[in-house]
């Protein structure tokens, strides 16, 4: 039987999730989650299904009348009698609340925001098929972002990062162990990461038949499922191949996981959690100030390539924006710099012929 690729394994995890999380959901979801699934990733749905649930449980709480009924068994027309002040007890309600197990819950303006995208698509849906009479979220304002700064490594942390990989010598004795045996795997995955640009779930779903040498890239599937390829320097191919021969004579690989270029210790697929901790085990020999994730050693790739060609657009289609617009926003700070650095360029009065 042919071994199922990441992508594969995970889409059926997700829809098991699915599944399982709209017993607890209304039974009117149903035709809503079919509608979404060929326009929708697995993870998207899923995520919907959780939000959704968040939200039905707060109806269940705070309105007396479905308070006693089961969420499962709320009728369709609930849709039309939430009003946009409900939403917005909604989204005050999410900042602070508690989960079944009595524990704190928190969300910040962006968890609010993708919480409130959630309902907004289930209410399109049925409007779009004139279900319901009108979408409320479209009269709630969406919570204003507060811009981060934007982290990632300066050039000199790149490389002290990579010689650290590669040496070693910064890590604990407990550490050192581990990076004995994983030395070769880890540096051609940082290395990958940082000359490539390549999300963290987009590194992990690789497969061995996913690198091609000869033209010097990878075959990645990005985010909406779709495939590309993204091509790598020298410097990445020299941490590839130690790698992949050490790869190669691997034995013994969990069934399912055989295709994959990435293993653990356990002799199956690295998971994106393996790899977070893994970046930051290595990241804290370098910096204590910054906290270096993978989506900020991406962060730091589409910077270099940005410096280096100031083609936004290029940025954009290597990292996999389907937006250019986002790339724009990511990077306006530099931009700025730029503008920044000509206040002096201009000189107004001649000042340097006085006497």
């Amino acid at each position: 039987m042919e071994s199922k690729t990441y992508h594969e394994q995970k889409d059926i995890q997700n829809t098991k999730k699915l599944r399982q999380l709209r017993s607890f959901l209304p039974q009117f979801l149903g035709m809503y989650f079919r509608g979404i699934e060929h326009t929708t990733a697995s993870n998207t749905r899923l995520a919907y299904a959780v939000d959704l649930k968040t939200f039905f449980e707060f109806i269940s709480k705070t309105n007396p009348f479905y308070k006693n009924m089961s969420i499962s068994d709320y009728p369709l027309q609930l849709l039309d009698e939430v009003t946009a002040q409900d939403i917005e007890e909604y989204m005050e309600y999410l900042k602070l609340y508690k989960n079944e197990n009595g524990q704190d819950i928190t969300n910040d303006e962006r968890a609010i925001k993708r919480k409130l995208a959630a309902l907004r698509s289930m209410y399109q849906y049925y409007q779009r098929n004139q279900m319901v009479k009108m979408n409320p979220c479209l009269l709630v304002s969406v919570p204003k972002l507060r811009d981060k700064a934007i982290i990632r490594l300066d050039t000199n942390e790149i490389s002290t990062l990579l010689d650290s990989v590669e040496s070693g010598d910064k890590l604990t004795k407990k550490q050192k162990q581990i990076h004995k045996k994983n030395q070769k795997r880890d540096l051609a995955l940082m290395t990958l990461m940082l000359g490539t640009g390549v999300r963290v779930s987009e590194c992990v779903g690789l497969d061995l038949q996913d690198i091609d040498l000869a033209n010097d890239r990878i075959k990645v599937i990005r985010k909406g499922g779709y495939e590309s390829f993204v091509y790598f320097g020298d410097e990445v191919k020299e941490a590839l191949l130690p790698y992949l021969e050490q790869r190669n004579s691997i034995q013994d690989i969990v069934k399912g996981h055989e295709n994959a270029l990435f293993l653990s210790d356990r002799k199956q697929r690295l998971s994106v959690r393996s790899v977070e901790i893994l970046v930051k085990k290595y990241a804290q020999t370098v910096t204590t100030l910054k906290k270096i994730t993978p989506h900020k050693l991406r962060s730091t790739y589409g910077t270099a390539l940005y410096r280096q060609t100031n083609d936004i657009y290029l940025v954009a289609d290597v990292l996999g924006h389907k937006d250019v617009n986002t790339t724009k926003k990511h990077y306006a700070a530099m931009d700025e710099e730029h503008r920044r650095q000509a206040r002096n360029k201009v000189i107004l009065r001649g000042r340097e012929n006085e006497t």
